[in-house]
C-alpha cells in the first residue's frame, strides 16, 4: 500500500508516537507499505517554524534529514494537482490539506491523518 502522511501525522511519528492511533502507527511501520510526504507538509512545517509556532530539530534540514532517515520518500506537487483544488468544495479550507487531499486521490495513495474532514473527500483515508 503506498502511504501519504499528513503532516501532523509525520510529526507525531518523528515525536509524539502516543498521539498516533494503533493502525496508524502499524501502517508506517510495515515494511510492505511504500510512504511518501508531500513537500507541501515540508513547506508547511518551514512556514510555522519561521513564525515560532513550531519547533523541529535542525528547524525544516533536520525535518528533511528525519524523512530520509526513516526511509520516507518526498511527493513533489504536480501541476495537475493544483489544477484538482480548484473544484473540491471547500470541507477544509487549509490549502496544505487541500493538496494533501487531491495528491492522495491523484496517486492512488492512502492519506494517513487524524482529520476527519478529509473524508467527506472520498479519499482513502487510514487512522
Amino acid at each position: 500500500m503506498r502511504l501519504l502522511l499528513d503532516t501532523h501525522t509525520v510529526l507525531w511519528f518523528f515525536d509524539d508516537v502516543e498521539k498516533l492511533s494503533g493502525t496508524a502507527y502499524k501502517a508506517i511501520l510495515d515494511s510492505e507499505n511504500e510512504k511518501y510526504v508531500s513537500i507541501a507538509s515540508v513547506w508547511e512545517i518551514a512556514v510555522k517554524i519561521s513564525l515560532n509556532k513550531l519547533r523541529f530539530d535542525g528547524g525544516t534540514a533536520g525535518f528533511l534529514a528525519a524523512v530520509e532517515e526513516n526511509g520516507f520518500t518526498i511527493l513533489p506537487i504536480k501541476g495537475e494537482y493544483v489544477k484538482l483544488v480548484e473544484s473540491l468544495p471547500f470541507f477544509h479550507r487549509d490549502p496544505f490539506d487541500r493538496i494533501l487531499v487531491v495528491s492522495a486521490i491523484s496517486e492512488g495513495m492512502c492519506l494517513v491523518s487524524a482529520d476527519m474532514n478529509i473524508q467527506k473527500y472520498g479519499a482513502a483515508i487510514i487512522w
